[in-house]
């Protein structure tokens, strides 16, 4: 089984913020499935999906951002998940332009709190990573602010079109596997 997990923070607050763009995009899978997130499991909503034929765990920590290993490495050793080929983690990125999206294989957390809870829960950065871009478009003064504060207008507007490239790029990861969807999302 392939686990995609959504990273964000629980809690209404939260919905619609840059760091919650993890949820956003796993909803909008759960959503093309028409199958709801809602299972609670290690500290975690899960909805099973199936996709090209594959089954896929898509998962939504409720550990908040910074622990957010502390969810996926219990769901990994339950579901039998290799991180290395079966997991691909969804997550906002300040150093990417908003809007595009950069999948690798592996790599390192890049100061993302997220990405080390992970690493540091999985003994290993030899896991999938797809980064949503969410650099703004001005100086900002307090990073942590910018991340948590609801995506603009001009953001909200077109935030369904590059959910949807995201959701793409998630099937193919699943079907077609790391190297042809960097090809083709990158």
């Amino acid at each position: 089984m392939k686990l995609v997990v959504g990273l964000g923070n629980p809690g209404e607050e939260y919905a619609l913020t840059r760091h919650n763009i993890g949820f956003l995009v796993v909803d909008a899978v759960a959503a093309a499935a028409a199958k709801p997130i809602r299972l609670a499991e290690c500290e975690a909503l899960t909805g099973r999906v199936t996709i090209g034929g594959e089954p896929v765990l898509l998962v939504k920590p409720q550990t908040y951002m910074n622990l957010s290993g502390q969810s996926v490495a219990p769901l990994c050793a339950k579901h039998g998940c290799d991180p290395t080929t079966d997991l691909l983690v969804v997550l906002d990125e300040v150093a990417i332009p908003f809007g595009k999206l950069r999948l690798r294989g592996q790599g390192s957390a890049g100061g993302h709190n997220g990405l080390k809870s992970l690493t540091a829960k999985l003994k290993t950065e030899k896991y999938a990573r797809l980064r949503f871009g969410i650099q703004p478009d001005h100086p900002v003064g307090d990073l942590a602010d910018f991340v948590l504060a609801k995506f603009s207008p001009k953001e909200r507007q077109a935030l369904p079109d590059l959910v949807q490239t995201a959701v793409e790029a998630i099937e193919s990861w699943v079907t077609l596997g790391v190297d042809p969807t960097m090809a083709k999302f990158n």
